[in-house]
């Protein structure tokens, strides 16, 4: 990964963050945990987490039907040549991260 694709990653998961604390209900808590961003700097993923984990396919909906949204808000914090395409995609890395951790303090 390039220093560009590091500063953008880290750019774009700090306003993703912002945006969801936003626009997000209270129900859930959305998590920024990583991003993706491809070489040619035209494709984005964001990787989230969600608490409660019963909520995880309603909050990724609504992320995803956001995402034009997001766009604009993106616009109007960063000057692209050509603006990547977004996509939020659940952190499944975060998400066995912590079921370890349960398996080791013995919470199975």
């Amino acid at each position: 990964m390039t220093d560009r694709q590091k500063k953008i990653r880290e750019e774009m998961m700090k306003i993703a963050g912002e945006y969801i604390s936003r626009e997000a209900n209270r129900n859930n808590l959305i998590t920024v945990t990583d991003a993706s961003i491809s070489p040619d700097l035209k494709q984005l993923t964001i990787f989230v987490s969600v608490y409660p984990n019963d909520n995880e396919q309603g909050a990724l909906a609504f992320l995803k039907r956001h995402r034009n949204d997001f766009r604009s808000f993106v616009k109007q914090r960063i000057s692209f040549k050509v603006l990547p395409f977004v996509d939020f995609k659940i952190d499944e890395g975060e998400k066995n991260r912590q079921r370890i951790d349960e398996i080791l303090r013995g919470e199975e």
